[in-house]
């Protein structure tokens, strides 16, 4: 019998799943090797570098580099923390990867995405997050290449993601600084010494504040004279505990604190405030004004930069609710303790202080509460503790980059006072114009002496007008995506500043005639401007006498004073002046189109059944003056447009004679410049919400024609009974709006 052998097959027994867990938690790092653990050295960095920014965009008021030390502290710990817990959870579902660098990535993605999110929508966060990790990822492993051993196949992968990354560079687009030349038509400069230049005055420098800051000894322990601090509660509701702790005080006894450059000699001198706008709260502004507070002292102003920043937005307690009133108010209360200061001997405000000849210079938000100061008793006629505000004779107010939003369902409308306006078209804090719709709002009766003017610069932005906010209109981390190339010099931009407010104080509170042509016509200034930059302005005064305005009724035939309207053949309209965001400005214009028909030559013509020339004016008139603001870039295809508006102004007298002269031979008046506020087209609609969509706003030009002129071409020209204007447009397409035409 034959004996089979019996085999018997091995099988193991599968260990059991705690066992198996236990084993690969034992193996967690396996996988991380010298040159993967070298390698997380990239996501870290990026990571960090976003902590950083998050860092200066949510400063705690212990400095920049302490901020910065303490949220990189907190993102590495929560970084060792996250990448041990994600290694863990990969080595128990068995995923074979470095671990470590693994957790180190998605960390990086998930806290760069996280901190953006707070700001922005979810495209951009995702995007940004992973361009960032990428780039952390590169650096990583070139790091890791260096230090660890020679690897073929991580070479091959870096050169590749390095490949995209340079075509990525290659292809985006940049956003090209825009040539600009100004044609000064012959116009003569002004015969004066610069007004940027420091005067002949010698001046000294101190503080007042209630003495009990911890936070700037200037105002504290080290202060020169002792202020009161006010109570704002009738004001204020809300004041964090947060605030209260940071500050040492609540809205019942705000503080008065100022920083002050006083002329030498006996004086009395002009007074005036600066004060700033809402910035971070712990990121001090009040010091930001020093350069104009020099420059002004020498020039024999007392100048003061009041400090507000308590009033400021923080990112832990927010804004205090009425802010905008506040701001106002506590100027009236800074203008009566310097009026106590004054009546004190021991004081340097001693017998000073002219005050009847007061100033309020504001930027944004401080802007908008000079002028709100100004017509103060909009806002706090019932308020007793400001007792007799005649006593404060305001004759100018200068608003830089300002808002203008409704406080208590009202605006500021200011009258017989100085009013100029400064703003950037590159501003991305307060993209729109809003100190055109304060201009509109300023008037004067008759007898005033007082003017209003306005600069639109194209390439100046927000913060550069304050030497303490930097360079970037907007906080980190969302600071990184605003485009810089096309923006003017922060010194510059602050010569622009100097020029402009210093010859509109000379003029306003000095008396000083020969600057104001300045306010006329920027080109009489351009040998002290910055010439890299374009410049829109516009004029007013009080011997203004308006033929049309385009407000008095939606009739676009009809005119005030009896006059009426014609167009030939263009499209015309009278509509609302908007802002960027499409907004109202609060005044109407006449809108021209022609599609440059050269057959057919478009016109627009203003007619009166009798001469336009008022009775009361007792001079002959001498001026031609109308609003323009050139519109092109609203065309269907602007590129076709005119490069240059040709246009002719043609008056008219009752004995039939008329003249005509060409535009270009005296003003030529471009579109606004086409601004790029972002790193990438693709940000311009997304970015905050798709403020800045809209790349071109509006803005008008003034244009002042000497009736002289229009005599040269045809003598004969009656100009006591002017009776009609007629403008001329040929070339084309074109697109223009005319508001505010008159005589002077």
């Amino acid at each position: 019998m034959e004996l089979q052998q019996l085999q018997t097959e091995y099988i193991p027994l599968k260990p059991r799943l705690r066992t198996r867990f236990r084993h690969r938690i034992r193996q967690t790092y396996r996988y991380d090797t010298l040159f993967w653990r070298i390698a997380m050295a990239g996501p870290w960095g990026a990571a960090m570098f976003v902590f950083a920014l998050a860092a200066l965009g949510m400063p705690t008021g212990l400095g920049a580099l302490t901020d910065i030390i303490i949220f990189i502290s907190l993102g590495t710990t929560g970084l060792f923390i996250a990448v041990h817990l994600i290694a863990l959870l990969l080595a128990l579902i068995g995923l074979r990867v470095p671990r470590l660098y693994a957790g180190a990535v998605l960390y990086t993605l998930a806290a760069i995405f996280f901190i953006f999110w707070q700001d922005h929508d979810t495209a951009i966060s995702a995007i940004t997050a992973g361009v960032l990790t990428l780039l952390g990822i590169l650096a990583g492993i070139g790091a890791g290449l260096l230090r660890g051993r020679f690897n073929r196949q991580l070479l091959f992968y870096m050169t590749a993601l390095l490949g995209i990354v340079c075509v990525t560079a290659a292809v985006w687009p940049m956003d090209s600084p825009a040539a600009h030349s100004i044609a000064t038509n012959n116009v003569s400069p002004i015969q004066a010494a610069n007004p940027s230049k420091p005067g002949e005055l010698n001046y000294i420098q101190f503080d007042y504040g209630n003495g009990s800051d911890y936070w700037r000894s200037e105002y504290g322990k080290r202060t020169d004279l002792i202020s009161t601090s006010v109570d704002a509660s009738e004001y204020i509701e809300k004041w964090p505990a947060f605030r209260s702790r940071y500050w040492g005080f609540d809205q019942s006894s705000l503080p008065l604190n100022g920083r002050v450059w006083m002329p030498e000699g006996s004086g009395p001198f002009p007074l005036v405030l600066i004060v700033h706008g809402n910035h971070l709260m712990e990121d001090f502004s009040d010091e930001g004004y020093g350069y104009l507070g020099e420059l002004l002292a020498s020039r024999g102003f007392i100048t003061v930069s009041v400090d507000e920043n308590f009033l400021n937005y923080s990112v832990w307690s927010g804004i205090p609710d009425n802010d905008m009133k506040v701001r106002a108010w506590l100027l009236l209360k800074h203008l009566q303790q310097i009026d106590e200061f004054a009546g004190e001997p021991d004081t340097p405000f001693y017998n000073k202080v002219d005050l009847n000849s007061i100033a309020l210079i504001g930027h944004s938000r401080g802007g908008q509460a000079v002028a709100m100061t100004k017509d103060a008793e909009r806002w706090f006629s019932q308020d007793e503790t400001l007792g007799n505000l005649e006593r404060y004779q305001i004759q100018a107010v200068i608003a830089i980059s300002p808002t203008d939003k409704k406080v208590d369902g009202g605006l500021a409308r200011i009258k017989d006072v100085s009013y100029l306006a400064i703003q950037g078209a590159r501003d991305a804090d307060v993209i729109d114009f809003d100190g055109d719709r304060q201009y509109m709002r300023t008037s004067f009766t008759k007898s005033s002496s007082h003017f209003k003017s306005s600069i639109y610069i194209a390439d100046a932005n927000h913060s550069q007008f304050n030497t303490e906010w930097g360079f970037r209109d907007i906080s980190y981390p969302k600071g990184i995506f605003l485009s810089r190339q096309a923006i003017i010099g922060a010194q510059e931009q602050r010569d622009i500043a100097r020029v402009y407010v210093s010859a509109f104080l000379e003029t306003t509170l000095h008396g000083n005639e020969s600057y104001m042509p300045l306010f006329q016509d920027y080109r009489t200034g351009l040998h002290w401007l910055p010439t890299g930059t374009a410049y829109f302005n516009r004029f007013e005064n009080a011997d203004f006498n308006k033929l049309a305005w385009f407000d008095e009724d939606l009739n676009r035939v009809t005119l005030p004073n009896g006059g009426s309207a014609q167009g030939t053949n263009l499209t015309w309209v009278e509509e609302e002046v908007k802002n960027r965001k499409q907004t109202n400005k609060g005044s109407r214009g006449v809108t021209l189109e022609w599609q440059g028909n050269n057959d057919n030559k478009a016109s627009y013509s203003l007619l009166w059944d009798d001469s336009f020339i008022p009775k009361s004016m007792l001079e002959q008139p001498n001026t031609l003056s109308f609003s323009l603001s050139n519109r092109s870039f609203e065309l269907a295809e602007p590129d076709l447009a005119s490069t240059e508006l040709r246009t002719e102004i043609e008056l008219q007298s009752k004995n039939g004679t008329s003249a005509r002269i060409a535009l270009a031979d005296f003003w030529t008046v471009d579109p606004p410049p086409d601004v790029a506020f972002t790193i990438h087209p693709w940000l311009e609609k997304r970015l905050s919400d798709g403020k800045y969509k809209h790349p071109q706003e509006a803005v008008f030009q003034t244009v002042m024609l000497p009736l002289s002129e229009f005599t040269k071409v045809n003598p004969q020209l009656d100009l006591s009974s002017l009776q009609r204007i007629t403008f001329y447009f040929s070339g084309g397409p074109g697109k223009i709006m005319l508001d505010d035409i008159g005589i002077y």
